[in-house]
């Protein structure tokens, strides 16, 4: 039921998107550079640096401590009065519904003004939200864990569940970050009061409706913001490639650093 669920998810973000981005053609995306987009993303931890790693560290360290909290979070909200605690999850479709929103209000305002840079923040958003499904689907078949509505142990590891990480919080966070961080600075507030907001919203319903554990969120959140970054950079490679420089996100602390780095050879 979970699956089939998802499969139409991505199919309407793929109709609301890929339709009308294809009319297009080569002034937003070419097949070669998604297929190249595809084959980057999914090797990049090859080429992780220092930087990769330790984020990746602090990622472990924050699933270790929410994990100490998965059970807890959950009977707070979980309903004790409740005789179907089942596998069902009737708010999929709804609690998606905020992204596709979000995908499907930036092409229309692109189209509405004829903005190829809306067109090109469209494909991203797609973008980000396909790589960071794929990448939860393929962890939540490693790791096999029950949902919390199936039982009441954090522990149930490779029992052919699908809780671990959150498909929903994981493209809510990698396509949230891809608006929060695009378009200029004149609005950046408000773009990023929907895009996080949206996101944390996400993460927060999930675990209000009983549908995944406190540390299936973080790891969807971790994986979603990595997406977003990865997009991010690629987009800022070939925009501006032709200029012999390349734009950067760096995320910090405080949120997120913007660098230039010019080419001088």
């Amino acid at each position: 039921m979970y699956r089939n669920r998802r499969n139409q998810i991505a199919a309407v973000l793929s109709i609301v998107t890929l339709a009308p981005l294809a009319a297009h053609g080569e002034d937003v995306f070419t097949l070669h550079s998604a297929i190249d987009d595809t084959k980057q993303y999914f090797t990049a931890p090859l080429r992780w640096d220092r930087e990769d790693w330790a984020y990746f560290g602090v990622t472990a360290a924050a699933l270790v401590v929410a994990h100490q909290y998965d059970s807890r979070v959950r009977d707070h909200f979980a309903d004790p009065s409740r005789s179907d605690q089942s596998t069902k999850d009737p708010n999929s479709l709804r609690d998606a519904a905020p992204l596709v929103a979000i995908i499907g209000a930036t092409w229309v305002y692109a189209e509405f003004i004829d903005d190829k840079d809306g067109y090109r923040e469209t494909w991203s958003l797609l973008e980000a939200g396909v790589f960071s499904t794929a990448t939860s689907e393929v962890l939540k078949v490693a790791a096999g864990r029950e949902r919390p509505n199936v039982t009441d142990s954090p522990n149930r590891w490779r029992q052919g569940g699908d809780s671990f990480p959150s498909v929903h919080t994981t493209a809510a966070f990698a396509i949230g970050t891809v608006f929060a961080e695009s378009g200029n600075d004149e609005f950046r507030w408000l773009r990023r009061v929907i895009g996080y907001g949206i996101a944390g919203g996400t993460a927060y319903v999930r675990l209000r409706e009983n549908q995944h554990w406190l540390s299936d969120t973080v790891a969807g959140a971790a994986v979603g913001i990595a997406t977003a970054r990865f997009v991010l950079n690629r987009r800022s490679e070939a925009s501006a490639s032709a200029a012999g420089g390349m734009l950067q996100f760096q995320p910090t602390k405080d949120g997120w650093m913007m660098s230039y780095v010019v080419d001088l050879k």
